[in-house]
């Protein structure tokens, strides 16, 4: 579930005076899921704050990189399996005995599922409609665990799985705290202020700040049932071929737009949509119909002029969502015929940078901008231009993603860095750059190739119709080294819009002559003034 959906908060406290405890924490969203665990190290056990920061890094860990065939429920009980195994023999081997022990409480939302499973009594608490309910079980008799993570080869974690609502809290908690705190006075702390930090402090208030046992809770809020999951649910038809005059919906298909007959223009009433499809490939694997339901959502709302207006219609048979159609050609045909005047790529530079900034509301990056992705339209006598590509959309920051084509990418990229603003940033300098000289500044890199990016040759060389401020921008922002780039759409925008205040910028091996032809000049002439009276005072001084 996405962080929009989710708030989430953690905290801990040591008992009495102590300034560490046994207990262990950690919560996030990964991807389209919320994962939350609580591990309460046993404190008869040498190394029970150890196991509990063991269990918790392994089990976030694992699910980071789950395979994507595994179903939560298998995940969580494999993983848990594995964890309880590797403490269980470290122990045996170490000391003869088990001390790698701790408890574990674990919730995982995914949409509007939950999953979770507890070994021993650390708890789960769904508060709903103000009704406080324990969904763990305690695997524990008086104050004897019946079960605990490490503690014998073999584990039988507590597993449930429920339908989560729109607001819903979960409270994950080491027995501290219901040790001290009654069901009652849980539910009406998580009611008035809800975090984990106030349930704990107000546990700590009643025992006069000496917490009997180390305290630990993890509150998560479900702000909304992530829309992307409720997509996904429909059951909707992936035709697995598509061709010219079907009708679907009431949809005629006119014409195949991309090779792979996914995308069609077609037409209704009268009038022109673009109807995109799912892939084939969605009907078997479900991680490419999530990106591609991603995509759909996110083509429905984004509602901005930088884009093509786009729905997803609610009583559709198939997997598809329509977009308005778009009378013209992406920049990528038009500059076959003609570079873009100086205007036109300013009016570009503009629109891509306040879809970036746009974007950025959403944690988005475009991910893909390139003169493909952008569409060229004319209105009263003036170039327009829309951006499109909902599909390469990527959270801003990611590691993980495959987004973008390689010669509009930075040379970190390549390195495995995160997509962020400065990498956006190069993209745009480098789709500004082939508009204005019909070139790339660093050579068309084919994929699977290392590039080497040796200086670009100047904007303004290639075209010499390039004043020298936007010659700046554009070298600023495709720098090879992310330090001497702009940081922020923000900054490379005020310089677009204010040409009198762009520096010149000049990379470190730039010459004189090139850095300022003027100074360059004048110093040349000095010297050879200087040479030549000099020559003239040795022939005199000869005769």
């Amino acid at each position: 579930m996405s962080k929009q959906n989710i708030k989430t908060s953690g905290f801990s406290l040591a008992k009495g005076k102590e300034l560490i405890g046994d207990d262990y924490f950690d919560v996030k969203s990964i991807d389209n899921f919320t994962i939350a665990i609580v591990c309460d190290g046993v404190g008869s056990a040498d190394e029970g704050a150890e196991a509990a920061r063991r269990v918790t890094k392994y089990l976030m860990n694992n699910f980071k990189n789950r395979p994507q065939s595994w179903s939560i429920e298998k995940s969580i009980k494999t993983f848990i399996s594995s964890i309880n195994s590797i403490l269980y023999q470290e122990s045996i081997i170490n000391y003869e005995r088990p001390e790698l022990v701790t408890t574990l409480a674990i919730a995982v939302i995914e949409g509007d599922r939950l999953y979770g499973a507890n070994v021993g009594d650390s708890r789960i608490y769904l508060l709903r409609n103000q009704k406080l309910t324990q969904i763990s079980h305690d695997q524990a008799e008086g104050n004897m665990l019946t079960q605990a993570v490490g503690i014998a080869d073999e584990v039988f974690p507590y597993y449930f799985e429920n339908k989560i609502n729109r607001g819903d809290r979960l409270l994950l908690c080491s027995d501290g705290l219901n040790a001290v705190m009654s069901d009652n006075k849980i539910k009406t702390t998580l009611l008035n202020i809800g975090t984990a930090h106030a349930i704990v402090k107000q546990a700590s208030y009643l025992m006069q700040d000496n917490l009997p046992d180390d305290t630990t809770a993890v509150v998560v809020e479900v702000l909304d049932i992530c829309p992307v999951h409720t997509l996904k649910q429909q059951k909707l038809i992936i035709p697995q071929s598509l061709s010219k005059d079907m009708v679907i919906d009431g949809y005629k298909l006119e014409k195949s737009l991309i090779q792979n007959n996914r995308t069609w223009l077609c037409s209704k009433r009268g009038q022109n949509y673009v109807l995109k499809f799912a892939p084939i490939e969605a009907l078997d694997d479900s991680s490419i119909l999530d990106l591609y339901v991603k995509e759909a959502w996110n083509s429905k709302r984004l509602k901005a002029g930088f884009f093509p207006k786009a729905v997803i219609p609610k009583k559709r048979t198939h997997r598809y969502y329509i977009m308005k159609y778009l009378e013209g050609v992406n920049l990528k045909t038009h500059l076959k015929q003609r570079r873009l005047s100086v205007d036109d790529a300013i009016t570009l530079a503009k629109t891509l940078l306040k879809m970036a900034q746009y974007l950025l509301k959403y944690d988005l990056v475009h991910g893909d901008i390139k003169p493909e992705n952008i569409m060229v339209l004319e209105r009263h006598g003036k170039h327009i231009f829309k951006i499109i590509d909902f599909g390469s959309m990527t959270e801003l920051y990611s590691i993980t993603s495959n987004a973008g084509t390689p010669s509009y990418l930075a040379p970190e990229r390549f390195l495995g860095s995160s997509i962020n603003e400065s990498t956006e940033l190069f993209a745009i300098g480098v789709t500004l750059y082939e508009a204005l000289t019909g070139r790339f500044p660093y050579g068309e890199i084919e994929p699977f190739q290392t590039p080497s990016f040796k200086e670009p040759t100047q904007p303004i060389k290639e075209n010499s119709k390039i004043p020298a401020w936007l010659n700046s921008v554009i070298l600023r922002s495709i720098s090879r080294d992310s330090k001497l780039r702009y940081k922020n759409y923000s900054e490379m925008l005020f310089e677009i819009n204010n040409p009198e205040k762009v520096k010149p910028y000049f990379h470190k091996n730039m010459t004189l002559q090139e850095r300022n032809p003027s100074l360059f000049y004048r110093i040349a002439f000095t010297l050879s003034f200087i040479v030549n009276l000099w020559l003239i005072f040795l022939l005199i001084s000869n005769h």
